[in-house]
């Protein structure tokens, strides 16, 4: 009896020890198919992964054009232009209206809204020629005018139909006396032909081309009206 008891003590205590290895091997499955998840999640993610796609806007062709005989004799200086902080950053802004504007996480500007369009103005001044040198405004550098703005708009205006809004003012000053000798306003609403960002860029782009074209138009007029000796 001794020996019967004996036995079934010692084939209770392996059943429990093998029954307590069953689930540990359980448990170690469960953990490394629970990593494995985690690991596969976590990869998947990475490679979703949405890259961010940059625009800029066109510069003259002709950008190189030589100064033309009959060219204005005065050095312009072109300054920044004063804007919100949206539009000194790269994202693409859109909105409903002025109370409530936000960008596009993915898509973005090669450089800031101010600087491209600065950027296209200047040398589309230097293109036409029509000025003895065009140049950045910088600290050192001497010049008959200095010209300077600020933007206000630069972007989707959503709804029906959907619009691309550009808004600046420019001023010149004459360096030699400080006084305020021309001044010229431009806002535009350009239709957006699809309903993609390529689609909106293109449209803020004909935008900016048609309010730089119009603003070397009314230099042009004004330089005619006052000529300089």
């Amino acid at each position: 009896m001794t020996q019967a008891r004996d036995a079934m003590k010692t084939s209770c205590a392996e059943r429990t020890l093998a029954e307590r290895e069953r689930a540990a091997r359980v448990a170690a499955r469960k953990f490394q198919v629970s990593a494995l998840a985690v690991l596969v999640g976590f990869l998947a993610g990475c490679g979703a992964a949405r890259p961010s796609k940059y625009y800029q806007l066109t510069v003259p062709a002709n950008a190189a054009s030589a100064e033309r005989a009959d060219a204005v004799p005065v050095t312009l200086l072109l300054g920044g232009l004063m804007t919100s902080h949206l539009y000194r950053e790269d994202r693409i802004v859109y909105g409903n209206g002025p109370e409530q504007l936000g960008t596009y996480e993915f898509e973005r500007w090669a450089e800031p809204p101010a600087e491209l369009i600065q950027g296209v103005l200047l040398r589309q001044m230097r293109a036409s020629g029509r000025y003895r040198a065009v140049y950045y405004r910088r600290s050192n550098m001497k010049g008959d005018f200095a010209i300077r703005g600020r933007l206000y708009d630069f972007k989707e205006l959503t709804g029906s139909p959907l619009t691309a809004r550009v808004t600046l003012e420019l001023e010149m000053r004459d360096l030699n006396t400080g006084g305020t000798v021309w001044t010229h306003y431009y806002t535009h609403d350009e239709p957006v032909s699809g309903k993609d960002v390529p689609a909106l860029v293109a449209a803020l782009d004909r935008n900016v081309q048609r309010a730089v074209t119009e603003v070397v138009s009314s230099l042009d007029q004004y330089f005619a009206a006052h000529p300089v000796k």
